[in-house]
């Protein structure tokens, strides 16, 4: 009868091989690696208005209509009713018709007041209307 020989290193290997474990991290790594460089983030961006040298000056070119929570409307420091809005913008836009309108309401006014505003906005001619809220 024929005895096997086993040589000294088959005798001491009783661990457990990482070879594949490390290929599998590696492969992990390069694809979170290669991901991450294509990843784009979403968002808007916003210009704001400069506040340089004369910008405190600098006459503004929109009329501004307030709204108030009280259902009052103010164009140039008056108060006026709805119907009189078309015809002070008719005024405006027939001195300077390259400019807009600003309208600045509260945010507990009624929405139906907000759009018959808007209409007599539109009636007299403006059709670059800007929004604003207070607090």
């Amino acid at each position: 009868m024929r005895t096997r020989r086993v040589s000294g290193a088959d005798v001491g290997h009783s661990g457990i091989d990482l070879a594949p474990m490390l290929d599998f991290v590696l492969n992990l790594l390069i694809f979170f690696i290669i991901t991450a460089v294509f990843v784009k983030e979403m968002g808007i961006t916003v210009s704001r208005p400069g506040g340089g040298v004369g910008a405190g000056n600098k006459e503004s070119k929109s009329m501004i209509v307030t709204i108030y929570g009280t259902g009052d409307i103010e164009i140039e420091n008056r108060i006026v009713d709805v119907r009189a809005v078309r015809a002070n913008v008719e005024k405006m836009h027939a001195v300077k018709p390259e400019n807009g309108v600003m309208v600045v309401a509260d945010k507990s006014i009624a929405s139906g007041l907000l759009v018959e505003v808007l209409d007599q906005i539109r009636q007299g001619g403006v059709e670059d209307i800007s929004f604003g809220a207070t607090r």
